[in-house]
């Protein structure tokens, strides 16, 4: 019963990802028929399928604009939302994801000195290079300052989480109000800490792609392992799990996804909060639904959320970080005072 649920779920996000994905190609400020989009990708594969004329702005705003800006979008909610599924499941705790436990800004940080630095323009594998060596060596320290002896206190690892994060914003908005002398690069930092989709190329889709199929592919192989770490560190390592070892690895391919996808679209927050928590009040703890759920979750959350940006207010450029940051700031709190009320129960 439990596993047809489960498949059921996951057949209607995967189902539901699809019909958003469909929609996007659509919305934009160029108005493109169904017919004509049609015709523009039997034409990109080398068919006859003449419904309509088509035009070579067509085929430029619908190839090279908007279905790299969907693949993105995919790829960073999904990628993004595993990893909150796997730190929640790794450290026990449903507060635990990227942003809050000071990932993203690690990786913010790392790209952030790419961009200033002027390496990041040297070549297009130095701004994911740097972001992943942020976000990395910020969830090692992390992961150091809260374990002892093989044990992880949860609270001092979200202490430690919320400190480090903090020191790494101020860090990334010193070198913000350095860069602020050359106009170019302060704006540049700016719009992209604040996270959105705009400008996505295909170049974008081969950076954030690979790294996606292959970290959310080797998550899912510590399904049964997670699925241990939930009933604490003794009893994984009495069924033969190797805790230490399985959490380091844990910890360095969620943040190379983290690190990633960051510095593919900046800044956006909270989706490895709110969309992990979510499923996992769906179909419960087990990993092995669980996981490819919440990556499928995430991507129906982004490219929702980018699709309503382009719909509701298609003449604001407003960056696509805010969004998640409202929806998934509320959140936050709301899981915080659940979470006092259970304590005082």
């Amino acid at each position: 019963m439990v596993h047809k649920k489960s498949s059921s779920i996951v057949v209607f996000l995967l189902l539901l990802l699809l019909v958003l994905m469909i929609t996007g190609l659509f919305q934009g400020p160029a108005h493109i028929s169904v017919q004509a989009a049609l015709s523009v990708f039997a034409e990109q594969l080398g068919w006859s399928l003449a419904l309509t004329e088509t035009r070579p702005w067509m085929h430029t705003v619908l190839i090279d604009v908007r279905v790299p800006r969907i693949l993105v979008a995919a790829c960073a909610g999904a990628c993004l939302a595993i990893c909150g599924a796997v730190m929640q499941g790794m450290f026990r705790n449903p507060l635990a994801s990227p942003s809050i436990l000071g990932v993203s800004s690690g990786a913010s940080l790392g790209a952030v000195c790419a961009l200033y630095s002027g390496l990041a323009a040297v070549s297009v594998w130095t701004l994911p290079l740097f972001a992943s060596v942020g976000a990395c060596l910020t969830l090692l320290l992390i992961y150091r300052i809260a374990s002892q002896r093989g044990q992880m206190a949860i609270g001092t690892l979200l202490l430690a989480g919320v400190a480090i994060g903090a020191l790494n914003t101020s860090a990334s908005s010193f070198i913000l109000s350095l860069s602020l002398n050359s106009w170019e690069v302060g704006r540049t930092i700016i719009y992209w800490t604040m996270g959105g989709l705009e400008g996505r190329t295909w170049d974008h889709v081969l950076l954030i792609v690979p790294v996606a199929v292959l970290g959310i592919g080797g998550l899912l192989l510590f399904a049964r392992n997670l699925d241990a770490l939930l009933l604490g560190e003794v009893h994984a390592a009495s069924i033969g799990v190797d805790v230490m070892r399985t959490r380091i690895r844990l910890l360095l391919i969620t943040s190379l996804l983290v690190g990633g996808t960051i510095s593919v679209c900046g800044g956006i927050g909270f989706i490895g909060l709110v969309v992990p928590h979510i499923i996992r009040l769906l179909l419960g703890p087990h990993h092995r639904y669980l996981l490819p759920a919440s990556a499928l979750g995430g991507a129906v959350f982004l490219v929702a959320a980018d699709l309503a940006l382009r719909v509701f207010v298609p003449e604001k450029s407003i960056p696509l970080g805010v969004i998640t940051a409202m929806f998934g700031a509320p959140f936050f709190v709301f899981l915080l005072i659940k979470k006092r009320w259970s304590v005082q129960v």
